[in-house]
């Protein structure tokens, strides 16, 4: 699959919508994601308006839903049901790329790149937790405490 859609970057992670929301009538958005080796994505969280289902198509991400590890890869699925806390880490020696399918689709590519600006300007340091936090809830997302 090629995509040819804005990449989003968000420190090392890298984003690209292949379909927004508005595409298709509120119905899915889908969005592709790399994820280097050795990368960690700290905040947990959960969504209470949309499924999110996830498709691996290269390497591996370890997943951690509702306390349970799962290790997703190439042509695995896993689903994430509305309010199920989860994060993920690539704790693997190879970059993964995954898709993310959110139904309906109603998350888009403003929430990424609101996060994206806010590590940003931390200029390398931890981002606002604070901030984080604020546009994660702005856009659905709840974190875990």
């Amino acid at each position: 699959m090629t995509a040819t859609a804005e990449e989003i970057r968000i420190g090392q992670v890298v984003i690209r919508f292949l379909l927004e929301g508005n595409a298709s009538g509120g119905s899915v958005a889908v969005f592709e994601f790399e994820v280097p080796a050795g990368t960690k994505v700290p905040v947990a969280h959960s969504h209470d308006a949309y499924e999110e289902t996830i498709y691996g198509l290269e390497g591996l991400l370890t997943w951690t839903v509702d306390g349970r590890q799962i290790t997703i890869g190439p042509g695995e699925v896993l689903c994430i049901p509305r309010g199920a806390v989860h994060r993920f880490d690539n704790l693997h020696d190879a970059g993964a790329k995954m898709l993310g399918i959110v139904t309906p689709g109603i998350l888009g590519p403003g929430y990424f790149r609101e996060v994206a600006a806010v590590v940003d300007a931390a200029h390398g340091g931890p981002p606002n937790a604070a901030a984080i936090g604020a546009v994660m809830r702005r856009h659905g997302l709840t974190p875990a405490t």
